[in-house]
């Protein structure tokens, strides 16, 4: 999108791939929960992930060692004008369906205009940008963009490309558990509803040689098995069942390890570095409820969670603070706004938060000791400002209402982080409740915003884009299914995403994004939690990855993409 691909026209392999790696054998990954769907492209059911890498391909795919950098997969070539008014993707002839039918231009706008009309919410917002497509010939499309957009070639490059035949008397906005014929290196072999996915990889897979999949994709087979929680997982991972963690946590990264396999040498644990951003973690306040509407009701429950206590007390310390959506890499914001930044954000200071363009940002901090008595002495005069009271030990409002809500959890990873910040919040007089439901009774609150507080991740990239429209943009304070939970309404936020889009060069574009991160942040939307800068993964000795580990880390595309089985 912005400059050139780091590899060149006629590159080998991804730098990141081993393309002498074996073929063949097995891996089996562990998740968390259940699934009742084999489509993760609409809003019905609770699907299975994987098959968007392991079966599904588009037009072209992402290197994870570079931002706004694509390559070729079932497109051939792509033409795009200077001023990015339109692009013209041509199939590879090459390009099969696993049934053996060819991937076809009517499978491609097909598949763009089902997903608009029936599936994720983002896939319409990309297509209203659409303006129209001509076929130009027998394996090639154009399409046409209301406006000149540098982004809109990529996110259309990336769209998901299915068989239109195999939906033919299929409703696709049901969920279903039938297999989807896909032009991916796998196809299902087995499925057991909410328990086990079995990938086999297809031999005739048509695009086994191109550039871009060399030394990927190198497993006969991808098994997925599930398990009700994450002690569950750990010990199946113990007993053999299955081949890697993912682990969260850091006592047990400690301590944990020392059952009879690992002792024996079959065990590797391996932390996995990244240059990508922190993404958002934390509690989230849902202020379409108006006790949260205030600012400053906001910044008086940030100042009572005592994160450095917490942090040590969960977590031996082991994590960082999350600071800002794009924090811990090149795009987040740091001291007084400047240059183009600020000339962005410079219009709406008189709505932003006191203090955000001129000075520098930290959330809350303690001494760790879990007194917080400073904080909490600012908090209370913060909510007092804000019109609350506290009367017989219970903070009211004007009319007497109690400061009372709950935070919504779809699994019990968060239950005890979430416990002690609603024991925190007592000493104000607030009564904070926590929820548990099951996974698909939470996905249809959290979608339509039925909540007052939910704990919620959004994993950032390098190359931010229209998805920050999706997760911040004002439409979805009142749209349901987008992933904007806090309900934000800021000019501020939509003229820093309008930026972002617009930006013509890598610096404007940092700076959008800065401006973003800026107005996020400082806006109290959230109560950030932690993140590890490190992926750390405990696995078979017998599995490998390339040694050359992509920018991005431990990122959809690296794992099981790359690795192979000894």
């Amino acid at each position: 999108m912005l400059g050139a691909p780091d590899l060149p026209a006629d590159f080998d392999h991804l730098p990141y791939a081993n393309p002498d790696a074996p073929k063949g054998g097995r891996i089996v990954l562990g998740e968390i929960g259940g699934f009742d769907s084999l489509n993760p492209y609409i809003l019905k059911g609770r699907s299975v992930w994987a098959v968007r890498g392991l079966m599904i391909e588009s037009l072209m795919m992402r290197s994870i060692d570079e931002p706004f950098a694509l390559y070729p997969s079932l497109a051939q070539s792509v033409t795009v004008p200077e001023d990015r008014a339109w692009v013209e993707f041509a199939l590879d002839p090459r390009a099969r369906f696993s049934d053996g039918s060819p991937v076809m231009v009517e499978d491609v706008i097909w598949s763009m205009e089902t997903l608009a009309e029936k599936g994720l919410p983002a896939f319409r917002a990309t297509w209203d940008r659409v303006a129209g497509w001509e076929r130009t010939g027998e394996r090639s499309v154009r399409f046409d963009f209301v406006e000149p957009d540098a982004e809109l070639p990529l996110i259309l490059a990336l769209r998901p490309i299915l068989q239109k035949a195999h939906y033919e008397g299929r409703d696709f906005a049901e969920s279903s558990l039938a297999p989807p014929v896909a032009s991916g290196p796998y196809t299902v072999e087995e499925v057991e509803p909410g328990r086990r996915v079995v990938f086999r990889k297809d031999p005739d897979w048509w695009g086994a040689d191109l550039p871009a999949n060399r030394g990927r994709f190198n497993f006969e087979t991808v098994r997925h098995e599930w398990f009700k929680d994450g002690a569950a997982l750990f010990e199946a991972f113990r007993a053999g069942e299955i081949d890697l963690v993912r682990e969260g946590d850091p006592a047990r990264w400690e301590d944990g390890y020392a059952f009879p396999a690992a002792q024996r040498g079959e065990i590797v644990q391996e932390t996995i570095p990244s240059g990508r951003p922190s993404g958002m973690i934390g509690f989230v306040f849902n202020t379409r409820r108006e006790i949260f509407q205030d600012i400053r009701v906001r910044e008086a429950l940030a100042l009572a969670f005592d994160f450095e206590w917490v942090n040590q007390t969960l977590n031996r310390g082991a994590y960082e603070r999350v600071r800002s959506p794009f924090g811990g890499s090149v795009l987040g914001f740091e001291g007084p706004a400047e240059g183009r930044e600020r000339e962005i954000l410079a219009p709406f200071a008189e709505a932003l938060p006191a203090g955000a363009l001129d000075e520098g940002f930290a959330w809350p901090a303690t001494e760790g000791d879990g007194r917080n008595r400073r904080n909490l002495r600012a908090a209370a005069k913060l909510l007092s400002e804000a019109g609350w009271s506290v009367e017989n030990g219970v903070l009211v409002d004007a009319a007497g209402a109690p400061f009372r809500f709950e935070i919504l959890l779809g699994g019990p990873a968060w239950e005890t982080v979430a416990e002690v910040f609603a024991r925190q919040l007592q000493p104000l007089g607030v009564q904070a409740s926590v929820r548990l439901v099951d996974g698909a009774q939470y996905e249809a609150r959290r979608s339509d915003y039925d909540f007052d507080m939910i704990v919620n991740t959004w994993a950032m990239s390098l190359s931010p884009g229209a998805e920050q429209r999706f997760y911040w943009g004002r439409a979805g304070a009142a749209q349901p299914g987008t992933r904007n939970y806090p309900g934000i309404d800021s000019p501020a936020v939509e003229a820093s995403i309008d930026a972002l889009l617009a930006a013509q060069t890598p610096e404007d574009h940092r700076a959008a994004v800065r401006a973003l991160d800026r107005a996020l942040t400082t806006g109290l939307w959230f109560i950030p939690l932690w993140y590890a800068p490190e992926s750390r993964i405990a696995y078979r000795a017998d599995l490998h990855h390339p040694e050359r580990l992509p920018l991005y880390g431990d990122w959809p595309g690296w794992l099981p993409d790359v690795w192979w089985r000894e």
